[in-house]
């Protein structure tokens, strides 16, 4: 009976370990990602507001059991988020003061809690095969630095199971946030006041003491508001206002608006091409062009430039049908940005912190593209990302191909941009046909690098019609059309 006593004694004290044996010995990765390369709010409410505190991180789980394919697990798991060195928002912002005046609250918000009812820590919301927090109310201020702007920061995140609360993976990502919105801040205008001073519409349509929420009158998509009949969306009013003042197509012309010439917060891959940086206008066109197309019914922040079009990746690399690139998911069930960061700042960034992550998975920066670690091993057989062989070739890294893309616009009046990749440096030559097929202009004839071109042609001195443009390099030749309509 005794002998019975203590098996059953040492059974009791044993399955719980071979239980979490079970259960833990998996392999677990976290990865974790801003939805946007940067997200923005006033430094000051008590005027005019465009954007709250309002920052969303998304993160998904991957489990990788012996001879099973990874899976993206979101139930039986927590995952928790903080941002080190970062512990409050109230006293760095006056959002506090004036949110429910603004937005219409039955109560004033609490401390440090953000309009989704989200704070500075908290749990992801499990979705589907991911995790998602919406409207972290952060500020760009670290507690021992109240003077200085931080848009980089971190924000730490912990999978945890949820009955036994055991870590099983954690990460760290960039959380960006600044308050450099501009108007004032760049220079443009000498008050907030001045701004509603000046507004095309009466000042008794503002409240008589403020604040305004520029959001209210103008509909804006960012924060799902409709608007006033009859009047323009907010971004096709900021745009259209300032298009007529001369502005140059560069970043610092966005940047007097967006965050801004200390955050910079364009810092992707594509605009650090020592040869052929990449700017704002290149994917949105310009002032003009954005108010333009908003116009003719592009929905601001739900209809944006696509991978997938024609003139960039091409289909092989496209979003999800009627997604945009940070609601898309491909290989496995992973986000696109899961493998290749966020919008405005696709690995490998400017910013080390935003490097950090894939650093610490696969021991470089760039997109994640080691697929020993969601696999374990190199799944050689399989067909990967973008249908590609999953095993990584570490050296064709920088091989370039040959490719002249569709101009774009076009149809154009009267500039268009042709961007065009050599495999290997020589010599470049790029023409302009008529229908006739002669030969009216040459646009480069000149020794390039390998790498992405790209030549801004203004065919203001010729008349309305079909033109085609050629390009040879290498003995090699490629032809496209476009349409230039005065």
């Amino acid at each position: 009976m005794k002998c019975k006593l203590l098996l059953i004694f040492w059974l009791y004290l044993l399955i719980p370990l071979i239980i979490q044996t079970n259960v833990y010995s998996q392999s677990y990765v976290l990865i974790g990602w801003n939805d946007l390369g940067m997200h923005c709010a006033n430094k000051d409410f008590s005027k005019i507001a465009i954007l709250p505190p309002y920052n969303n991180i998304y993160a998904q789980l991957v489990k990788n059991s012996p001879g099973q394919k990874p899976q993206l697990i979101s139930s039986g798991v927590i995952v928790e988020y903080s941002i080190p060195g970062n512990s409050y928002s109230i006293g760095k912002t006056n959002f506090w003061t004036y949110a429910q005046n603004l937005f219409g609250l039955t109560n004033p918000l609490p401390d440090n809690i953000g309009l989704t009812g989200k704070g500075i820590t908290g749990v992801l919301d499990p979705l589907d095969n991911y995790f998602f927090a919406r409207g972290i109310p952060v500020t760009p201020y670290q507690d021992s630095s109240l003077n200085k702007e931080t848009p980089f920061q971190l924000i730490h995140l912990v999978a945890r199971d949820s009955a036994s609360l055991t870590v099983l993976a954690s990460t760290d990502v960039v959380i960006p946030i600044s308050n450099e919105i501009g108007c004032v801040q760049s220079g443009c205008h000498p008050s907030e006041q001045s701004i509603l001073d000046n507004h095309p519409v009466k000042p008794s349509d503002f409240k008589p003491n403020g604040p305004d929420l520029c959001a209210s009158c103008h509909s804006d998509n960012a924060l799902g508001t409709t608007g006033d009949s009859g009047t323009m969306p907010l971004s096709e009013a900021i745009h259209h206002q300032h298009s007529g003042l001369g502005l140059p197509e560069s970043k610092e012309t966005c940047y007097k608006c967006h965050p801004g010439p200390n955050t910079q917060c364009l810092r992707d891959v594509m605009s650090q091409n020592s040869m052929s940086p990449m700017i704002c206008e290149d994917c949105h066109g310009n002032l003009e062009m954005i108010a333009h197309s908003i116009s003719h019914d592009r929905r601001p922040w739900l209809d944006e430039p696509k991978c997938g079009s024609i003139e960039c990746h091409g289909s092989l690399y496209s979003e999800q049908p009627g997604k945009l690139f940070r609601e898309s998911q491909g290989h496995g069930g992973l986000f696109c940005s899961a493998c290749h960061g966020s919008p405005h700042a696709i690995l490998p960034s400017r910013e080390a912190n935003d490097n950090l992550q894939n650093i610490r998975l696969q021991g470089h920066a760039g997109t994640l593209e080691d697929c020993t670690v969601c696999h374990g091993n190199n799944p050689s057989s399989e067909q990967g990302p973008h249908n590609q062989v999953t095993t990584v070739n570490y050296s064709n890294r920088n091989i370039y191909n040959f490719q002249l893309l569709q101009n774009y616009p076009n149809p154009f009046n009267p500039s268009t941009k042709i961007i065009y990749q050599i495999e290997k440096e020589g010599n470049v030559l790029l023409e302009v046909f008529n229908i006739m097929g002669e030969r009216i202009i040459t646009l480069v004839d000149e020794y390039q690098h390998a790498g992405i071109h790209k030549f801004n042609f203004n065919a203001s001195g010729l008349s309305s019609g079909i033109y085609y443009y050629r390009i040879t390099s290498n003995n090699l030749t490629m032809v496209k059309k476009m349409i230039f309509l005065k």
